[in-house]
């Protein structure tokens, strides 16, 4: 019989009053030092006392800084966004479809990173890799502002170019593994019933940071230069000012990660709920619809600079204002996109998380449809108000498809009980840490969609890049944009096949009432998701 520890013991025989005396203590003694960092080797935020004296107060401090390293973290993976455009400015050419590769290899790294940073919370403390995962970041922004407008890069070859691009561009991937290790982290700091809204507020304040990185960015690179001289096509950049004004602040949140946040000594991410998630057919389903939500956010985040720039340069000729220091109104979509989130988990609460996503993926889908009858009509205000609502859009699908997994495994887990005679309390905790599994596994796959509508773009751009490779003028280079300005649009026609099979998905797998699919079982029937 295994032996119950001394301390546990005392806590089951101790009256009820002794314990809240014992909670009580505790959490003044955690209170009275809660703004110094340090290992929390108790913490019980389910306990109301608790919570009320000291929890609530330490868990929205850890919040705060993990938002604040988020947000940087998110900025500095999409820099590259507005790097690539501006290359040919700083006497570097590259093809369209090297600067596709440029935005896109960023995106992939971003994805592998997240399962390992899921993992890194448990092993060295949310305070310790906070502080860690912020420092890593002075890497990519070290590498703007000292090796992409240098001189010996200048002297290189081209090719050796841009195979030194590429690594700059692929550790700015180390921002994208960031999401994961901070929402695993303060998942750990609220109670069950409380942690929808601020892990809603951690993801968006994350996501924020692209819209930033696109809207600041344009204009602090051109600082000094000229008015004048930037309504030219071509016109003088200052890269390095893209790398070193995010220097200050990752060495802040660094240290207010080291010096402020805590670390939870029981916080554990449990390796056999990952591999018995990984063996049940939902969580393909549900990271496959991921693709298409934050899929779509991070992949149009990356690529929509890109895509303005090269569909419509006789409406940034004419609109310079437009292009230089708001980089296209690509920020736009980022902006809106993060802050629906949060609106698609409180309609997926009311409504049901399925019904949500599937109207999110029908409506994507149509305004796909309105996106190319911009490029082929030449209207830009089409193009760009039909992006804002496909960046709204997959913003609440974010929070619906992260609204569906824990029910989907609550319902899981409730049949699993009926099935095998224990009780639902039992094997509530060990199908909610599946579900925690799924999430961090969906993250990941989700963001490896990017990289797909990337890749889908890049394709769809080989014919004008040639082309465009061949010509020896700017005004020739022009010329030829403008007659291949409808390159995107079996790019687009992909994507919107793609929000079809989501949506079939999504009805088939969760809103449909009766059915059997090989191995994957029927819960619509039995709760909401």
């Amino acid at each position: 019989m295994k032996a119950v520890p001394q301390a546990q013991a005392n806590r089951s025989t101790a009256s009820p009053g002794a314990r809240d005396a014992a909670v009580a203590t505790r959490a003044a003694e955690l209170r009275k030092n809660w703004l110094r960092g340090r290992w929390l080797h108790y913490w019980q935020p389910e306990d109301e006392r608790f919570w009320a004296i000291a929890g609530k107060r330490i868990a929205r401090k850890n919040l705060v800084f993990s938002i604040f390293a988020e947000h940087l973290g998110f900025s500095i993976w999409v820099l590259w966004t507005i790097l690539v455009v501006n290359l040919p400015n700083a006497g570097i050419d590259v093809t369209l479809a090297e600067q596709f590769w440029l935005t896109a290899v960023p995106n992939l790294v971003g994805s592998f990173l997240r399962i390992p940073y899921t993992f890194a919370v448990a092993r060295f403390g949310g305070r310790l890799w906070t502080f860690a995962s912020a420092a890593l970041l002075l890497i990519p922004a070290l590498a703007v502002a000292l090796v992409v407008p240098s001189g010996w890069l200048a002297a290189q070859a081209p090719d050796t170019q841009f195979w030194i691009l590429l690594a700059c561009a692929a550790s700015a991937g180390l921002g994208g593994g960031n999401f994961s290790s901070s929402m695993a982290n303060i998942s750990f700091f609220y109670p069950d019933g409380k942690k929808g809204l601020p892990l809603g507020l951690n993801a968006a304040g994350g996501n924020l940071g692209v819209a930033v990185t696109q809207l600041v960015v344009p204009l602090v690179i051109v600082i000094g230069v000229p008015a004048a001289e930037l309504a030219d096509p071509v016109h003088e950049v200052k890269l390095a000012y893209a790398g070193w004004m995010w220097v200050p602040l990752l060495v802040v949140a660094a240290l207010c990660a080291l010096l402020f946040m805590d670390s939870i000594a029981d916080a554990r991410t449990d390796r056999r709920s990952y591999v018995q998630a990984l063996t049940e057919p939902h969580t393909l389903i549900m990271s496959i619809l991921y693709i298409g939500t934050f899929g779509s956010f991070i992949g149009y985040s990356f690529s929509l600079p890109l895509v303005i720039k090269n569909t419509f340069p006789e409406f940034l000729a004419e609109n310079p204002f437009i292009a230089t220091y708001l980089g296209g109104l690509a920020f736009l979509g980022a902006l809106v996109g993060s802050v629906s989130r949060p609106f698609g988990g409180w309609l997926s609460d009311r409504w049901g998380g399925a019904r949500v996503t599937l109207a999110c993926f029908l409506g994507m889908g149509a305004f796909t449809l309105l996106a190319i009858a911009g490029i082929a009509s030449r209207s830009f205000p089409l193009f760009l108000g039909s992006y804002l609502v496909i960046f709204t859009l997959s913003g609440m699908g974010n929070g619906s498809t992260y609204r569906m997994i824990p029910a989907i495994f609550a319902t899981l887990g409730r049949r699993h009980a009926r099935s095998s005679g224990q009780s639902e309390s039992a094997v509530r905790n060990e199908f909610k840490r599946r579900a925690a599994a799924v999430i961090g596994i969906a993250g990941a796959v989700g963001a490896f969609g990017g990289f797909l509508i990337q890749l889908v773009f890049r394709q769809a751009s080989l014919g004008v890049s040639a082309a465009m490779k061949q010509a020896d003028t700017v005004a020739e280079k022009l010329r030829i944009a403008e007659a291949n300005a409808d390159w995107a649009i079996p790019a687009l026609a992909v994507f919107c096949a793609g929000y079809a099979v989501f949506a079939a998905m999504t009805w088939f797998f969760y809103l449909r009432r009766s059915f059997a699919v090989g191995r994957v079982p029927s819960i619509a029937a039995e709760a909401t998701v």
